[in-house]
């Protein structure tokens, strides 16, 4: 039996992970990647780079993703609470253009798993979060490419709690990236 719990979602590849948690009064222990673990339950990604970052409430990373190197991610929350969001950019997939989201956070310890061809974003919920994850492949400062945050054709739902839409916090390159339209334009000369 797997230390991992591999749970599917609304789109094909992208799932969401539970560790099998062993705690005491002590605290807890949980292996939070094992290769040959995942590859068990079917999740067989190489991963070369670890990244962390510090966020405090409002604030909104993405959405973000590379046109060359893409990038599968094996995504957790160390300190706080974030809502984490996959958009699904795969051309000729029945999926194309609708995001999955979850809430990972600190206490409920799930992953997830986001392969190759999403855009990928998240929302601070808690007043900080640590946020970490595995990519399969090497960071591409000129491949980097973006989605509008609140695009209203892919509508993420993002749970805005007591925050009001003036109240996320973006740098400005995320503030201005295309919508999934201005995108395909670009991208395809429609």
């Amino acid at each position: 039996m797997s230390k991992f719990k591999k749970i599917e979602t609304s789109i094909e590849g992208v799932y969401i992970v539970e560790p099998t948690v062993f705690g005491d009064n002590r605290g807890y222990f949980m292996e939070t990647y094992s290769k040959e673990e995942f590859k068990q339950i079917g999740l067989n990604y190489n991963y070369v780079q670890d990244n962390q970052s510090k966020s405090k409430k409002g604030v909104l990373r993405g959405l973000h993703f590379q046109t060359k190197n893409t990038q599968a991610k094996l995504i957790r929350v160390i300190k706080g609470e974030v809502f984490d969001v996959a958009v699904d950019l795969r051309h000729g997939s029945k999926t194309y253009g609708k995001w999955e989201g979850v809430i990972l956070s600190e206490e409920n310890k799930k992953m997830f798993v986001i392969p190759k061809g999403f855009a990928h974003g998240f929302l601070v919920l808690s007043d900080i979060a640590e946020f970490t994850y595995k990519c399969d492949d090497f960071y591409n400062a000129e491949a980097e490419g973006g989605l509008m945050w609140n695009d209203p054709d892919i509508a993420i739902k993002w749970p805005m709690g007591e925050l009001k839409k003036e109240e996320i916090i973006t740098s400005p390159k995320d503030a201005n990236w295309p919508t999934l339209k201005e995108l395909n334009k670009e991208l395809f000369k429609e």
